[in-house]
């Protein structure tokens, strides 16, 4: 496969229908038959084609039926970063973020799963500024978004779309996702997004400095590129996740300050593929 057909392919696993900045958006509810029809006709896309395991997946259930195996990805400190990138609800289900947000619009926004916890009401104070704004309507405080720090096995560094984790010389490098769920809260005592995102190279490897290291360990597992642009059909490439089950509170307005420039050229929270849940398309989890 050619490097600008696969950079295509992991691009429209990140980027969902639409995702420009600018202008806020009202959502139409879909109902629950949206869902279910979008799972047939992933059953449908991918039996007995051969997919490996997709993502996301509920942390929490370590059952899965894929025959398709992979070797897992080297440790993160092995690895380049290669690109940043956060969508507005949580795409996994599990740990402390259990609370279905609704059906959405049936293209991946205002679905997804919430932080399941209380927040005061000081936290969920709202904010003079837009923070993130797009065409799907930007952040609040008290959202959830789950942030992806992606890494590569190709000699490659921080940039923009997934695109940024492939190069010339390795067409099919192996990828790593590590994954931490934050809960957005005005207070100027919480997280600092720009600190969590921070990135440098370190020992020959371009490295995030500050992933969180107390949030629980990690729930390992293969699986795919992930976002809606999937939910109807299997994501050919193949993923090793790392998926934090706790959250962190995170300053809204660092995070609206990072929209506002970044290596990645992310400006937006990304849509969410809905959670996989056929055992066929799922791996094993060891327990």
């Amino acid at each position: 496969m050619r490097a600008n057909s696969i950079y295509c392919l992991l691009t429209a696993a990140l980027l969902p229908l639409g995702a420009t900045a600018g202008g806020s958006h009202s959502h139409d509810t879909v109902t629950d038959q949206i869902i279910d029809q979008q799972r047939a006709l992933l059953q449908q896309n991918t039996e007995g084609k051969g997919f490996g395991p997709q993502a996301p997946r509920d942390i929490d259930s370590l059952n899965g039926s894929n025959a398709v195996s992979f070797n897992m990805a080297p440790p993160a400190s092995e690895m380049n970063l290669c690109n940043i990138h956060f969508h507005k609800n949580a795409e996994h289900k599990g740990g402390e973020f259990t609370r279905f947000a609704g059906n959405g619009d049936g293209q991946g926004f205002s679905t997804g799963y919430q932080y399941n916890g209380q927040l005061t009401k000081a936290e969920l104070a709202p904010v003079a500024n837009e923070i993130c704004p797009s065409k799907h309507g930007g952040l609040s405080s008290g959202d959830t978004i789950e942030v992806h720090y992606v890494h590569s096995t190709a000699q490659v560094g921080p940039g923009a779309t997934l695109g940024a984790c492939l190069n010339e010389a390795i067409k099919n490098p192996q990828l790593r996702v590590e994954t931490q769920v934050y809960v957005l809260v005005n207070d100027d005592k919480a997280a600092d997004f720009m600190k969590l995102t921070l990135h440098q190279k370190r020992n020959g490897v371009h490295q995030a400095l500050n992933i969180p290291g107390n949030t629980g360990t990690p729930v390992q597992y293969t699986g795919s590129t992930t976002g809606p642009g999937y939910n109807e059909k299997g994501s050919p490439f193949q993923v090793s996740w790392s998926v934090r089950p706790q959250v962190t509170k995170v300053n809204i307005e660092s995070v609206g300050q990072w929209c506002k420039g970044n290596a990645f050229k992310e400006d937006h929270a990304h849509g969410v593929r809905n959670l996989v849940v056929n055992p066929d398309l799922l791996s094993n989890i060891a327990g």
